[in-house]
């Protein structure tokens, strides 16, 4: 293992473990500092894991439904456990998937707490506290994010727990209060209803996934309540008393004080960055509303020391942290990369139904000035969505009126995660809502929704 590098970069999520690899890729001689497991939070506790206990709840979901498509199933049962074990499982072979990929690419992989020294040096302090210096001409800072905190609500890992607990308990709650209503709180939402568990999803905004279009908000609303999901808008969790068997929160709404009484606590308010105790200080590292400033390229004030991924500004995503760190080491090598485009990023939530969408929400799109075309196209029209017994939801898309340009589109239903490509590629092709109408789309498929919903944006949609 090399003692000087051309760069280091201090940990293996979706951001550095990437960012590694293209810069080995580049011919660079590379080092991976991670304290944990290979591949970080997505790989071992977040988007990895998470898709695995939700295909087994849908697998559930579809033989409690199995009459509904000609099949007779009785006597099925979910195996908490055994869904658990399986999501361990499926992360461990992906983590052991980056081990691979990095002795491929001949990148070391030092295990380790790796903090910035003196400069261009990482000092890394191994599980037995010897500390080892080495030196890089250049430092990517990729050490991810963790659960945030509410003030006065702390997560303890017993009553009140985080997304890393919730994945892992030993015991299925039989009742449970999710704490935000973003794309993490959603899909445990989901997850844990669907497996039995009664739950009550708590949202402070004035609808669930609150960054999301409108009309996504309110279809996922009727389709959680449908499903028996408790939902509480415009709601504050202040206080959550842990001292008895179980816990008593205290839910602040328009109506008042409700206290509801529950196995478990889940915070789901989001990501802090992990940038505490990494030689920030030192290095007088600029900082912005708690995170790292970089610029378009992923530089820091500090020569040679960049930053990409949860501990800069958002949106915390595992595909725009890997974007961030083949941009950054692109910049590096002198390539120089375009920057990357933070409004045609998609976002995924993979509850049930799924979201996904990309661009302007029609409200943002109007807010800057555009005037607009809205189409919109429901899976209930859907020849593909019908005969897969899964026509809920619907495509929605927005285009500037005067030029066409696809500002936005949003989507729920089956599968829509993988539609939403398409609408990533066309924007950065600057394709219009026309060129869209007049690209055959197969059938029958869900993609066609696509297709039909930029045509009901011109008046001129067939199927509706």
């Amino acid at each position: 293992m090399a003692s000087k590098y051309d760069l280091i970069v201090i940990g293996s999520g979706p951001g550095g473990y990437v960012a590694a690899i293209r810069a080995a890729q580049l011919g660079m001689n590379v080092g991976v500092v991670e304290r944990a497991e290979l591949g970080g939070i997505c790989l071992n506790w977040g988007c990895i894991p998470t898709k695995a206990l939700l295909k087994s709840a849908q697998v559930f979901e579809y033989i409690n439904h199995a009459s509904e498509y000609g099949i007779q199933i009785s006597g099925a049962k979910a195996d908490f456990s055994a869904m658990v074990d399986r999501s361990r499982k499926v992360a461990d072979g992906m983590s052991k998937g980056i081990q691979f990929l990095l002795k491929k690419n001949k990148i070391d992989h030092i295990q380790g707490t790796g903090i910035l020294g003196v400069p261009r040096t990482v000092d890394v302090t191994d599980e037995k506290g010897i500390k080892t210096s080495y030196q890089a001409e250049h430092i990517i800072i990729a050490t991810g994010g963790r659960s945030r905190e509410l003030p006065g609500i702390p997560i303890d890992g017993e009553k009140i727990i985080g997304y890393r607990e919730a994945m892992i308990l030993e015991k299925q709650p039989e009742h449970l209060v999710i704490i935000g209503s973003g794309a993490i709180g959603s899909e445990f939402a989901y997850f844990y209803n669907a497996v039995g568990t009664e739950v009550v999803l708590v949202e402070y905004m004035d609808r669930i996934v609150p960054v999301e279009d409108s009309d996504i908000s309110k279809q996922l609303e009727r389709s959680f309540k449908k499903s028996g999901i408790t939902v509480k808008t415009k709601s504050e969790v202040v206080k959550v008393d842990t001292k008895g068997k179980k816990c008593k929160v205290t839910i602040k709404s328009a109506k008042g004080e409700e206290v509801i009484e529950t196995d478990l606590v889940l915070s789901a308010v989001g990501v802090a960055g992990n940038i505490e105790n990494i030689g920030l200080e030192a290095k007088r590292i600029t900082m912005e509303k708690g995170r790292i400033a970089v610029d378009e390229h992923y530089r820091t004030n500090h020569s040679g020391v960049y930053a990409i991924g949860d501990v800069i500004k958002g949106p915390w995503l595992a595909h725009v942290a890997s974007a961030e760190g083949i941009i950054c080491v692109e910049a590096i090598a002198g390539m120089n990369p375009e920057p990357l485009d933070y409004n045609n990023l998609p976002g995924c939530t993979y509850c049930s139904p799924e979201i996904a969408s990309v661009g302007y929400t029609e409200a943002a799109a109007k807010e800057a000035g555009y005037e607009v075309k809205v189409g919109k196209f429901p899976f209930s029209a859907s020849g593909k969505a019908k005969a897969a017994g899964n026509s809920e939801g619907f495509v929605k898309v927005i285009f500037d009126a005067k030029y066409g340009e696809w500002l936005g589109a949003h989507m729920i239903g089956t599968n829509v995660t993988e539609l939403i490509a398409e609408v990533v590629t066309a924007r950065k092709l600057e394709t219009t809502g026309h060129e869209i109408i007049k690209s055959v789309h197969p059938h029958p498929t869900m993609s066609e929704a696509v297709m039909e919903a930029a045509a009901a944006a011109y008046d001129e949609v067939i199927h509706l």
